[in-house]
């Protein structure tokens, strides 16, 4: 690192529901810190605004965190004006339990524009082969085909011929549990893409699902199982610190 290096200010957002927020923001924090130039605001959601705009890029782990129609407009502002994004998993997810099963309520407008897609449902974890669709990008360059024990998104897609996607994986099937359940007609779905927008973009991984045996709460008191999907994947690792480089305008 050169002397000179100039101080790159970031901002996590860790915060939601059903994951192990708290892994996931320690692993993340510990990819950030590989930079010594970044420091690190984290917020448990994007109430602060101000400071998320001041911020040269934003990267966020949540699910079923559900900003206001002020808090989505001035995310659709940053990127705008030319900030970098990126999320992961289920920041594109909120979750309605009903009793027809989880449904995902289409309350995030703004928000799901912004990142391109909105999480729908998912079939159980299980492993699914994710394949390369941008081999000379710098984010995906080398990346063979691998297999992710992990949560299978499927998405509502916005704007998809403006997305550049880089992973992605064939799933055509049934989502039990979720009220949109028949996937059967469906193809290929996005797990890794890039979604410009004006002088910015959101670069977006759909990987990482996380819990432990408290996370379920109201659901469940205990959960069972410890899952950590690709976070146990050397190739995951390598995908977040390309990523984070890319934040840093290190790559693409």
């Amino acid at each position: 690192m050169s002397e000179a290096a100039t101080r790159v200010d970031a901002y996590l957002v860790a915060g939601g529901r059903y994951h192990d927020i708290d892994f996931a923001r320690l692993e993340l924090l510990k990819l950030l810190a590989e930079h010594e130039q970044v420091r690190v605001t984290v917020g448990s959601d994007y109430h602060d605004s101000e400071r998320i705009a001041a911020s040269s890029f934003l990267l966020t782990y949540t699910c079923d965190l559900r900003p206001t129609e002020a808090e989505q407009q001035a995310l659709a502002d940053y990127i705008s004006a030319g900030g970098r994004w990126l999320a992961l998993h289920g920041t594109n997810a909120v979750l309605d339990f009903t009793p027809d099963g989880v449904a995902a309520p289409r309350s995030i407008p703004r928000l799901a524009h912004t990142l391109g897609s909105q999480f729908i449902a998912h079939p159980p974890i299980q492993p699914y082969a994710v394949e390369n669709q941008a081999p000379a990008h710098p984010l995906v360059q080398g990346v063979e085909r691998f297999e992710a024990d992990d949560e299978l998104y499927l998405c509502e897609v916005h704007d998809r011929e403006q997305l550049q996607v880089l992973l992605d994986t064939h799933y055509a099937g049934d989502a039990e549990g979720f009220t949109e359940n028949d996937w059967r007609d469906a193809d290929r779905h996005p797990v890794m893409y890039l979604r410009p927008l004006g002088k910015g973009a959101v670069l977006y991984n759909t990987l990482g699902h996380c819990r432990g045996h408290f996370d379920m709460r109201p659901a469940m008191d205990y959960y069972p199982e410890i899952e950590r999907c690709s976070w146990n994947l050397p190739v995951f690792y390598e995908l977040l610190r390309r990523s984070i480089r890319w934040c840093l305008g290190e790559l693409g």
